[in-house]
């Protein structure tokens, strides 16, 4: 198993070599695409920068894999491991900070602005609603109005053809009071009325924008021009929710209100004698305790209206390609994902040789490179132990004379050489003889 490992790696090492070269490009074509959005100036130097910028990261993506995949799987101390997997943490954040989320920019910046956009057109749909409804509750004041009026205007006919308050017919004091009364009030009633034509007019109008919204939300054109045209329509939108505010009618009802009462003079009793005065003075007094009445029952049902949650839309902010993307981020976690993929793929192969070059260790990968040698290294070998052997023997002092030892016999076969030492013979018998080798180095 251990051959075949070994084999594996000599392989797939051109093809490690081509993925981690591709996956940089990768990663830089889409950096490229998602820092174009963030650059200003010319066209020129937005693209040379963007140019610049992802050449930069694809440099620095290769090189910083390509020293791990080097190093880390033939590391064998934990320390020294332990300080190279701290470092890929490290390299790994700060390739994320400065190319992932600009490839996930490309990758899904187009949909984040539309996202924004679509975010945006229902809070100005919320903020038109509110803003109509807030309109519109004014005129709910419009039946109150006109009732008191129809009740004041009834009184007066009352009185003017039989002397329902004083007793006495014609038109005098009461009449003249009570008509008008209700005069202002029909003059309240009318301004009301008025006012709702303009909040269906504006109302209509913010509508239309908030379609023409919608469409460039789902429109099929550059993104760009998309955005700016919506920036347009929601500024459009806003306008029409600010004139729906001051439209309401309900602060003139109750400034109206509060003048029936305040502004209320009673008048001269003009009747032909003592009692009819008397009984003219009586029923003005209880027309005014009807008028103020009245007056406060308007102004309270106004202030209600008016103490209602204003509409408060906020103004549409333009996002870059790769800001939209970080503020949308939870909705686009598989653009995210490939994004980081790409970035951070080689250290699923670093890990993967990490395994392998250990399994290899446990395996006896010391003896390998013995049982994979050709014969010329193995004569190579040989020759280069001879002259070490050699130069050891010739460097050897001679020992002190002795008692000569009696010669033994050596058999026919193995003579022993002049000057050949005990400590050599089975090297001697065991190596093969030197043949002449007129083509070595």
């Amino acid at each position: 198993m251990t051959t075949q490992l070994r084999t594996g790696q000599a392989r797939l090492e051109t093809t490690t070599k081509v993925t981690l070269a591709v996956l940089a490009l990768a990663s830089g074509v889409y950096t490229y695409l998602g820092v174009r959005g963030l650059l200003n100036g010319t066209a020129t130097i937005v693209f040379f920068g963007a140019v610049i910028y992802s050449a930069a990261v694809s440099v620095g993506i290769y090189a910083f894999w390509s020293y791990l995949m080097h190093f880390l799987p033939h590391v064998e101390t934990a320390r020294a491991r332990f300080w190279l997997y701290v470092s890929m943490a490290v390299g790994s954040a700060m390739i994320i900070a400065m190319s992932s989320w600009l490839n996930a920019a490309a990758l899904a910046g187009s949909a984040a602005l539309e996202q924004h956009m679509s975010n945006a057109t229902e809070v100005y749909q919320e903020q038109l609603d509110n803003a109509h409804a807030n309109a519109l509750a004014a005129q709910s004041l419009l039946p109150d109005i006109q009732l008191a009026s129809k009740r004041f205007a009834a009184l007066g006919e009352q009185e003017r053809a039989s002397g329902a308050l004083t007793g006495t017919s014609g038109s005098g004091t009461v009449v003249q009071l009570l008509s008008q009364m209700s005069t202002e009030l029909d003059r309240l009633a009318q301004e009301v009325e008025e006012s709702r034509d303009d909040v269906k007019q504006h109302f209509e109008q913010g509508s239309r924008h908030l379609a023409r919204m919608r469409e460039l939300v789902s429109k099929s054109t550059g993104i760009e021009e998309r955005v700016n045209a919506f920036g347009e329509e929601a500024l459009k939108v806003l306008g029409e929710i600010t004139a729906l505010e001051q439209t309401s009618i309900a602060p003139s009802v109750k400034r109206a209100a509060e003048d029936l009462s305040k502004t209320f003079i009673a008048p001269v009793a003009d009747g032909r004698d003592t009692s009819l005065q008397e009984r003219q003075t009586a029923v003005v007094g209880r027309v005014e305790r009807a008028v103020k009445a009245q007056s406060q029952a308007l102004a309270t049902a106004a202030d209600e209206i008016l103490n209602r949650e204003p509409a408060h839309p906020p103004r549409f902010q333009p996002l870059s390609p790769p800001e939209a993307v970080l503020a949308y981020a939870g909705d686009f976690l598989p653009s995210w994902a490939g994004a980081i993929s790409i970035d951070l793929l080689p250290a699923v192969l670093i890990f993967v040789m990490v395994i392998v070059e250990g399994q290899i260790r446990r395996q006896g990968g010391a003896e390998l490179d013995a049982e994979s040698m050709s014969a010329a290294e193995v004569m190579r070998g040989v020759e280069i132990f001879r002259h070490m052997e050699a130069r050891f023997l010739g460097e050897r002092r001679p020992e002190p004379p002795g008692p000569r030892e009696p010669e033994r016999a050596h058999p026919p076969d193995h003579p022993q050489e002049p000057g050949a030492s005990p400590s050599t013979e089975n090297v001697a018998r065991l190596t093969p003889p030197r043949r002449a080798d007129t083509t070595r180095d």
